[in-house]
């Protein structure tokens, strides 16, 4: 097996990511367009999107991630929005654009049609929350658009299989679709109720950091393995699993909850910057196989139907804001009121990325008795170009409509006085329960000792109140900024210490390595202190 195509696509689409970190166009984007551009020059290997490795090797990692990093309140509180959009918005689009596909190609049967509509329905969910977090959307609207991405794969997949099941000639019928999909979905759901609770269970009790974050790599593969093998969805299991694990992440040991974060934003890293690279490295491989509608036709069909897909997204989102509320006074009452500037970025916000195009992939080459599918090549470029259209079209547009509409971003002076708050109640409860321990002579420090830990308490009860203060006149930082210059010119100071030490052998490097890890958690501690 030759590795080197491998290490190629990992090493630049990761050198295309953080020069991303420097512009101000989202990393999803300038991958995607990297991918492109790189795609015919020469020497290029062909990287051809294999949906056997993609659906279950890269999406359960990516969903655990998104799952772990979302918020089980928030997700509650959004429930019907959120599932508006993942079912219902998914089924509407699988018909809507399906029709439209056996309207506008000639010759493309219905059933293959709905294969091609269910196939773009789902958004993505890493290219939806990393650009509506990098634009500052607010947290309802981010909420929103998370909850779907993470659940409407369950719903697509359900649909292609129904749809594809026709195409091919398996007898499909409208209650054996229903059918399948509850199954899938209910399925997936008890799957991940009846893991979540024992995996949580072995990881608070096992006792090293390392092996807790071994298993903590493994979860997303178990969960979408045991679902898939009883033919439940195992999207829905990895995001159940996800959010409940996140929930209860405070359960778990502090040394295990810093190198899972470190070790997950690693893992996220690679592969969302190897997959968005290989969207658009995937053009030479459609290109290839167009065949007969390479041309003028192609590209009509494929305007058309990008039309038509962010058409249905606004068609859909208006009614299942507003109408729920003129015929419900509990949805009235216990969801604020929308403005019209919410449904707009919402539906704009719709990128597809790459479970679409490796489902699409999946497609079969043949349908029972032998026959070809019916224009299965064309049905891969035209997902690859609603893919493509959307992430470029709407991902790069979406921060000038939010500037248009003049939507209210995130107010970073409520959040940090919140904080600021939690944080002074927190460090109240903390001093209360400090006291009650030293009062009890089994817990008898020195004075300087207990004073130290007093100290601990009112410095990280200052450092946010400080973030709210004024910058420095000469050097332009803010007192965190200082707090935290200071820290590691101190901590630095104290490392070239300890390797001077060691390169005179008097301490040897395993005596180095402890010194350096423990003046490594300082420096964290400080940090996190006034991030």
């Amino acid at each position: 097996m030759d590795v080197m195509p491998l290490l190629l696509l990992v090493a630049g689409s990761v050198a295309v990511a953080a020069a991303a970190r420097r512009t101000p166009v989202p990393a999803p984007l300038l991958l995607v367009a990297a991918g492109l551009a790189v795609s015919y020059l020469p020497g290029v290997p062909d990287y051809t999107l294999d949906p056997e490795i993609v659906l279950p090797l890269v999406l359960p990692p990516l969903l655990y991630r998104e799952g772990t990093e979302s918020s089980y309140l928030d997700l509650r509180a959004q429930l019907r929005p959120v599932a508006m959009l993942s079912v219902g918005y998914v089924l509407f689009a699988t018909f809507v654009v399906g029709w439209a596909a056996y309207l506008v190609v000639p010759g493309l049967p219905l059933p293959a049609a709905l294969v091609f509509g269910a196939v773009v329905a789902p958004t993505d969910a890493v290219a939806a929350t990393a650009i509506a977090r990098r634009v500052g959307l607010p947290s309802r609207i981010t909420t929103i658009l998370q909850g779907e991405s993470l659940l409407n794969d369950a719903t697509a997949i359900t649909a292609y299989n129904v749809a594809l099941a026709a195409a091919i000639g398996e007898g499909a019928t409208w209650a054996g679709g229903i059918g399948e999909f509850l199954i899938a979905a209910v399925g997936g759901v008890v799957v991940g109720l009846l893991l979540m609770m024992p995996i949580h269970w072995l990881r608070t009790r096992l006792g090293e950091a390392l092996l807790q974050n071994t298993l903590s790599l493994l979860i997303p593969f178990v969960a979408y393995g045991v679902a898939e093998q009883v033919h439940a969805s195992g999207v829905l299991a990895v995001v159940v699993v996800a959010v409940y694990l996140g929930h209860h992440a405070w359960e778990v040991d502090f040394a295990t909850r810093l190198q899972e974060d470190a070790v997950w934003r690693m893992v996220a890293f690679l592969l969302e910057s190897a997959v968005f690279a290989l969207i658009g490295l995937q053009l030479p491989v459609v290109l290839k196989g167009l065949g007969a509608y390479s041309g003028a036709d192609a590209v009509w069909y494929a305007v058309v139907l990008f039309v038509v897909v962010v058409a249905a997204r606004f068609v859909w989102v208006y009614p299942a804001t507003f109408l729920p509320r003129l015929l419900s006074a509990r949805i009235r009452e216990r969801e604020p009121d929308p403005t019209w500037r919410g449904p707009a970025v919402t539906s704009w916000a719709a990128m597809r990325g790459v479970v679409s195009l490796a489902i699409a992939f999946s497609v079969p080459l043949t349908v029972e008795g032998g026959a070809a599918f019916p224009q299965r090549n064309l049905l891969l470029f035209l997902t690859f170009t609603t893919v493509i259209g959307t992430l470029v079209v709407q991902g790069l547009s979406l921060p000038a409509v939010i500037r248009v509409l003049r939507f209210p971003g995130r107010d970073a002076q409520a959040e940090t006085l919140a904080e600021a708050n939690a944080q002074a109640q927190a460090s109240r409860a903390a001093e209360q329960r400090l006291d009650d321990l030293l009062a009890d002579e089994r817990n008898a420090l020195p004075p300087p000792l207990a004073d130290r830990l007093r100290d601990v308490l009112e410095r990280r009860r200052n450092a946010v109140w400080e973030r709210l203060g004024q910058v420095n006149p000469v050097t332009g930082e803010t007192v965190d900024d200082t707090y935290r210059r200071l820290s590691r010119e101190m901590i630095s100071a104290e490392r070239s210490v300890f390797v001077r030490l060691r390169d005179h052998r008097y301490i040897d490097d395993e005596m180095l390595r402890t010194l350096l890890r423990r003046l490594d958690l300082e420096e964290a501690a400080a940090y996190r202190e006034t991030a």
